[in-house]
């Protein structure tokens, strides 16, 4: 059995925006949903939503059969579950809260194999190697690790071109509400002075040869990232799509609705739907 080969880490070099969604109702059967349709990338959160090490282990086998590259967010940078998340066979990671090179270089020792990082050896045990099923896993294995680190606050872009320089990073992904929370405007990343400084980082992303990433999940607010050269942008998330589909629908229905029925429930008490 052969390695599996990190098509989403050699398609970050190519001109080409990749678009992704964002994966946060932490269930495979969702997860697997959304890799049918045809996105470049899943981003699997660990961060704000309520995934652990083994629903994000049950959303990587859901959507191993699709093209979507899954990509894992960790809650944190913590090597041993940088550690545990590789085990169980994530080939990309984003780390949220990167503020500078030190610390980028060591999320790239934790992805990797010694000498060159700390990643612990358990690959017999573990689904990464196919259970020892790859006979060379241990030496091939760094080859196909994609790291990307997310800047979104003042200090993390103080250090940016420090940042993207470490080698080993991958690509380096704004988090545009984070960053309008460092830099004062709380809940309005559209602030002129937030954007300023998205477009800033992304033209500097680009200088260092790497590959910039954003979510952004207004249409327009996507399109210009993409002109400002975002080789990877998730252009949704599934929790916005499920609400504002559910919104709409029973907004169809409001003037058939009665203001004294309980939402869900017929005139007379019993279920509607399926």
């Amino acid at each position: 059995m052969d390695l599996p080969v990190n098509q989403f880490k050699r398609r970050l070099r190519e001109a080409r925006p990749l678009f992704g969604l964002w994966v946060a109702l932490a269930d495979p059967y969702a997860a697997e949903l959304a890799a049918g349709v045809g996105y470049d990338w899943l981003l699997l959160d660990g961060e704000h939503a309520p995934n652990d090490l083994r629903s994000l282990l049950a959303q990587l086998q859901a959507v191993a059969a699709y093209r979507s590259h899954p990509v894992v967010r960790p809650v944190s940078g913590d090597p041993n579950l940088i550690k545990q998340l590789l085990d169980v066979g994530a080939l990309t990671l984003l780390v949220p809260m990167v503020e500078s090179a030190e610390q980028a270089r060591e999320l790239v020792r934790a992805t990797r194999y010694p000498p060159a990082g700390i990643r612990g050896v358990g690959s017999a045990l573990a689904r990464a190697s196919r259970f020892n099923l790859v006979p060379d896993y241990l030496a091939r294995a760094d080859a196909e690790i994609c790291l990307l680190v997310q800047v979104e606050t003042v200090r993390g872009l103080a250090n940016l071109d420090a940042i993207a320089a470490v080698d080993g990073v991958d690509g380096v992904f704004i988090g545009p509400s984070d960053l309008a929370a460092s830099m004062g405007h709380l809940g309005n990343p559209a602030h002129e002075t937030v954007q300023a400084a998205i477009h800033d980082a992304l033209r500097r992303i680009a200088a260092s040869g790497k590959a910039a990433g954003i979510l952004a999940t207004d249409e327009r607010f996507a399109h210009r990232m993409i002109a400002s050269g975002c080789r990877f942008v998730a252009i949704g998330t599934d929790v916005s799509l499920l609400m504002r589909g559910a919104r709409a629908l029973l907004q169809g229905f409001a003037e058939q609705r009665g203001a004294g029925d309980a939402a869900g429930t017929g005139s007379d008490g019993s279920a509607t739907g399926y």
